[in-house]
């Protein structure tokens, strides 16, 4: 995670997209079970996050900071590998390999 403090907004809108996931978990139903919520309010609830995760993204461009929160699976492949420096400093490469 970034150094840079959140502003404000930014952790409004963390917050507030902490608290309607959370009603998502909180009401779900298995499948053929009447949901406690209208559709009204669940496509609200969806268009609400949608409209979050924008203006999230739009804060992060701004600020400088790359904006990753896309939900991966653990078995996703990853587009990045991360490499240790300290591994690298005691290296000393060949000088003449042939």
């Amino acid at each position: 995670m970034s150094s840079t403090p959140l502003s404000k907004e930014e952790e409004v809108l963390r917050m507030m997209k902490k608290v309607l996931t959370d009603v998502a978990k909180d009401t779900y139903v298995r499948p053929g079970v009447k949901h406690p919520l209208t559709d009204n309010t669940i496509i609200g609830i969806r268009d609400c996050l949608a409209l979050i995760t924008a203006r999230e993204k739009e804060l992060a461009e701004a600020a400088g900071r790359p904006y990753s929160m896309r939900p991966r699976f653990t078995d996703e492949p990853q587009s990045s590998v991360v490499v240790s420096i300290n591994n690298l400093a005691g290296h000393k490469p060949d000088k003449d390999k042939s």
